[in-house]
């Protein structure tokens, strides 16, 4: 499906009243990831199923040094358990969230967040001498970006601080609420592709085909396009407020739903 360019240009302050509560919409993330996602959309008038895809599990972090020229996250679960690391060391991440939970950790930022793993590693490309202790704080399962970027130029250490498992199946509960729900919002291909065997295992593959699926890049939607769903759209920019604005413009295009039991 695509969405007209006067539709991507919505903003979410023009989004009618009448029926937005005739549309809810699933989140796949894990619940602490969702809570500021879902009170957003609740805000803004859409009814939410949180319906986690992964449970994330902290693990305890050993490092090689103490002091390290730059420190890598792109994800705030990277700060879920403490770092034996001096908080000196300059961090670089990507996104605000992420920024923010390391921060309260008490680390120091070595320039603004990154909005993604590239321009991550294209900043300290341009701030941190080759050659230098860089320490990834990185999840189990990820994609091979950041070392690919600066595994050959620094002397970089891999610490897995956290893993995102994922779930065996939804309960009963959860199930009912995806098929209350018109829409979804999908924040990575993992966990879109965990949603999709997940409503699968669950009798809900039909629906799920059939909902409106909202994407935060075209790499996110992949899954659900090989997969055979006949709504998908993409978000203008990897920003959950582009994504917000999408899925405002793809409501605006549907007839209205009738009610849900959320």
């Amino acid at each position: 499906m695509t969405v007209d360019g006067d539709m991507r240009a919505a903003t979410l302050q023009s989004w009618p009243d009448p029926d937005r509560r005739k549309f809810a919409v699933a989140l796949f993330r894990p619940r602490d990831e969702a809570e500021g996602s879902a009170a957003r959309l609740r805000h803004l008038g859409f009814a939410v199923a949180s319906l986690p895809a992964v449970a994330v599990a902290a693990f305890a972090v050993a490092t090689r040094l103490r002091h390290y020229d730059a420190v890598v996250a792109t994800s705030a679960n990277a700060f879920l358990a403490e770092a034996p690391v001096d908080r000196k060391s300059p961090l670089f991440v990507v996104g605000g969230r992420t920024a923010r939970a390391a921060e309260q950790r008490g680390w120091r930022l070595g320039a603004p967040p990154a909005p993604d793993s590239l321009a991550l590693a294209d900043c300290i490309g341009r701030a941190i001498p080759p050659g230098a202790a860089v320490l990834y704080l990185a999840g189990r399962d990820r994609k091979p970006t950041i070392e690919a970027a600066l595994g050959a130029v620094y002397e970089l250490e891999v610490v897995v601080a956290y893993a995102a498992e994922a779930r065996d199946g939804w309960s009963r509960e959860e199930t009912e609420a995806l098929a209350d729900c018109q829409a979804a919002l999908h924040y990575s291909r993992r966990s879109a592709a965990l949603a999709a065997a997940l409503a699968a295992a669950a009798g809900a593959a039909e629906h799920f085909r059939a909902m409106t699926h909202v994407c935060l890049s075209p790499d996110v939607a992949q899954p659900l396009e090989a997969l055979g769903a006949a709504r998908i759209v993409t978000a203008s920019s990897p920003e959950e407020e582009q994504l917000f604005t999408a899925l405002v413009a793809a409501a605006a295009v549907f007839p209205s739903y009738s009610g849900f039991r959320i």
